[in-house]
């Protein structure tokens, strides 16, 4: 009996159709967990990353990605540099916050090399880039508050002039001075007396500056907005128009800053300083860490009380970007900057002779835009499942952010999967799909693939 009962079970299980049999794809719980309680204010590729060595990270599948994101222009030593997990476990067991009612011993230290660096005076230290913003913003209107206005009534010297095409954080007062609509409308009304000026026009610039503007915010290379350089005619006229009007200007150095253009910073091609840098992004080597820098005329205007943070600055992530400033010294990164820098340039510009959809090549250094005539989202799709992290802004332009530390294999390597992921596309429906239209591509990827 048994034996028949047996015979009978298998054949009900044979003759099941493959479909009924096939396993269903596990989802991983943690990927549950975060779209269950986390805020949906990302759209995430549906993997989990669990570490990094170098220019490359790893998914809980053991999956290797080379990472030409860079945590969108953080991770400038690449993952698990030995001299910053070296920094961050001595200093995690001495000390991690103080406060700043007390001098640490990595706070000055930091401030000095930072001078150096920039030629700036002063420094305030954030926790992020978009902080760092808001604080200038405040510096800017200090600065333009003449000492015969009440400090109850508004000042006349207090509109803000920043860019079209600009991107500048999340907070209010950076959203409110970020010009792409679709990250500042839904919180309107947003903060009175900011204004657009078309980047790197200088007519507009000059017919909407006045005595009453307080600053001149600009990226030194538009980064969200698709990697713009600002020319060399618009900094030297908005230099000039701020410093006869009694205004600051504000260089956003927060994604083009501290090395990734080859320079320490982005304005040193240009014969001018900015009164105010704002930077972030690499400083910490991936800890939480930003920063304003000023002449001492701007610092000089604001005192104890005005501003101010609980966590900018604490001795662990100063430490830390000490150890990244210093790391990229000793090693002369800022030479394998220009050098890999050059060697994807020229090598994007030899695909752009085989795919006729790519438009333009933009950059500096490690900062490149390749910008498309058909959207880039499928790409970035095709990327990642060939093992290629990179993402797409504004719609059209593939971004690249690579590692400082990029070796010229890594370039090369770059290249190779990047002209494979081009080829697949334009095997599929990619290259028939005119600019105006969306592509079809794998929906949750593709909604992951812009910022």
């Amino acid at each position: 009996m048994r034996a028949a009962s047996k015979s009978r079970a298998s054949a009900a299980s044979a003759k099941k159709p493959k479909a009924a049999r096939a396993t269903v794809a596990k989802v991983d719980p943690r990927v549950s967990n975060a779209d269950k309680f986390l805020v949906p204010t990302y759209k995430r590729a549906p993997f989990v990353l669990t570490h990094g060595r170098g220019c490359y990270v790893f998914d809980a599948d053991g999956k290797k990605y080379l990472d030409f994101l860079g945590g969108i222009a953080v991770n400038a030593l690449g993952h698990a540099h030995p001299r910053i997990v070296k920094t961050i476990r001595r200093e995690a067991a001495r000390a991690i916050h103080f406060s700043n009612l007390y001098h640490n011993e990595f706070q000055g230290p930091l401030a000095l090399k930072l001078s150096e660096w920039s030629g700036m005076d002063r420094v305030f230290f954030s926790n992020s880039g978009s902080e760092a913003i808001e604080g200038a913003l405040k510096l800017a209107r200090l600065y333009g508050r003449s000492p015969e206005e009440a400090p109850t009534s508004p000042s006349k010297k207090h509109r803000i002039l920043a860019m079209t095409n600009s991107f500048h954080g999340r907070t209010f007062g950076a959203v409110s001075a970020t010009a792409t609509e679709k990250y500042r409308l839904p919180f309107a009304p947003m903060l009175p007396g900011i204004e657009f000026v078309n980047f790197n026009d200088v007519k507009d610039l000059e017919s909407k500056f006045d005595d009453t503007v307080c600053a001149l915010l600009l990226e030194t290379i538009q980064g969200e907005g698709g990697i713009h350089p600002v020319s060399e005619a618009f900094w030297n006229r908005a230099r000039a128009l701020t410093a006869e009007n009694g205004a600051v200007l504000i260089a956003d150095e927060i994604q083009c800053g501290l090395g990734r253009t080859g320079r320490y910073f982005g304005y040193e091609k240009f014969s001018s300083k900015p009164d105010i840098v704002v930077i972030a992004k690499p400083l910490a080597a991936g800890l939480p860490l930003g920063a304003i820098l000023a002449s001492d005329a701007v610092a000089e205007k604001i005192g104890p009380g005005l501003h101010g943070s609980t966590f900018g600055g604490g001795p662990l992530v100063c430490a830390t970007a000490l150890e990244f400033l210093k790391t990229v010294e000793d090693n002369k990164l800022l030479e394998n900057v220009r050098a890999r820098g050059t060697e994807l340039r020229a090598g994007l510009a030899a695909l752009a002779k085989k795919f006729n959809f790519i438009r333009e090549i933009r950059g500096e250094g490690l900062m490149i835009g390749v910008e498309l005539s058909i959207e880039g989202a499928p790409f970035v799709v095709e990327a990642t499942r060939r093992g290629l992290l990179m993402n797409c802004t504004h719609d059209f332009t593939l971004r690249v952010l690579p590692p400082f530390i990029v070796t010229k294999a890594q370039v090369r390597e770059f290249l190779q999967l990047f002209e494979s992921v081009l080829a697949s596309n334009t095997t599929s429906k990619a290259e028939s799909v005119p600019a105006a239209k969306k592509p079809e591509s794998s929906p949750r990827l593709a909604r992951s693939a812009a910022r």
